[in-house]
């Protein structure tokens, strides 16, 4: 088995001759550096999106969701009167409108 392994790792060195194996290593690393490094990037985006989305009206202050006729309803107080709402066709469109009636001033309402 010995005298196999020799054979063909001499076999495999001779050919190799003009190789400049320090320079296929430092390029196969930094291939793979580029990966890691792209990999952190998306990491950070990532968690950038989340730490965004936690700073949401809706998910603060989690108004209840309920069925208003043919639309969701996100409201936060007592009645529409009274509290935040937000309608859409969806959970998630009735959310953004909630979202987007938070940051409305009253009209009349000092600046």
């Amino acid at each position: 088995m010995s005298d196999n392994y020799q054979a063909v790792y001499d076999a495999v060195r001779s050919r190799m001759g003009g190789c400049d194996v320090g320079a296929a290593v430092r390029e196969a690393l930094d291939l793979q550096l580029q990966g890691v490094s792209y990999a952190v990037e998306a990491i950070k985006q990532s968690y950038c999106i989340a730490a965004d989305e936690q700073t949401r009206p809706c998910v603060l202050f989690k108004p209840r969701l309920s069925i208003d006729g043919n639309q969701w309803c996100a409201l936060y107080g007592d009645n529409l009167q009274d509290g935040v709402a937000g309608f859409g066709n969806s959970p998630s469109d009735a959310m953004h409108d909630f979202d987007r009636n938070w940051l409305t001033k009253l009209q009349g309402a000092a600046a």
